[in-house]
């Protein structure tokens, strides 16, 4: 039976931009690699949380991608 095995995990933090010069809103994002795999949900948005009021603009939403092998 084949399991998968997350890899790699990165987080994707958007920020609110604005609005451009035709009134469409504008999604600011920033990207941090080599996170935890680990990590449970909890604490990436707490630190996440904290790497955004460090910003200008306010967050919008943190996204998580995992990356996974499939292994038998």
């Amino acid at each position: 039976m084949a399991t998968a095995q997350i890899k790699d995990t990165n987080i994707r933090l958007l920020y609110d931009g604005g609005v451009d010069a035709y009134g469409k809103p504008v999604v600011k994002a920033k990207s941090y690699n080599n996170i935890h795999p680990e990590a449970e949900t909890d604490q990436i948005y707490a630190v996440a949380t904290a790497i955004a009021s460090l910003c200008n603009h306010p967050l919008l939403s943190v996204e998580r991608t995992d990356k996974s092998e499939i292994v038998e």
